[in-house]
């Protein structure tokens, strides 16, 4: 298994521990964990983590394939509901998208060691420099 790196727009971290990511199912249950992360697949629904979303210090969103943007418009809608926590894009992302995910709302992309490897940081540096009219347009919605 490989590690997890993290992409902002400094660049290469690693990933840390991993973490305990709720599901929107486990947000009704007795306990949870302080600060409540909670992980989502595109097609869920951000309406059932409505009520939920002060309590709620960071999401993450998975992308099972490079070609699914659905979790481009999940990122839209939890912004646009009042979302203000960490919020993260994992899986299978490309640097030709990270500027689509800055300007979604995305704060970071979490992306393993191997496609790291693949597409270098030297890679996502120069797609976060490209963010042009999407990183005006990402702080005048925010």
């Amino acid at each position: 298994m490989s590690t997890a790196i993290l992409v902002t727009d400094a660049g290469f971290a690693p990933a840390g521990p991993a973490q305990d990511w709720l599901s929107p199912a486990d947000l009704d249950g007795p306990a949870r964990p302080d600060p409540v992360r909670v992980a989502l697949t595109p097609e869920t629904d951000p309406d059932l983590l409505g009520p939920h979303l002060a309590q709620i210090a960071a999401i993450r969103v998975v992308f099972p394939a490079v070609a699914d943007g659905r979790g481009f418009t999940l990122a839209r809608r939890l912004r646009r509901m009042g979302f203000a926590g960490r919020l993260r894009a994992a899986g299978q992302l490309i640097p030709e998208q990270y500027p689509m995910a800055r300007a979604c709302g995305f704060d970071e992309v979490e992306i393993d060691a191997d496609r790291a490897l693949r597409q270098p940081e030297a890679d996502w540096r120069s797609a976060a420099g490209r963010q042009g009219y999407l990183a005006r347009l990402r702080r005048a919605v925010a």
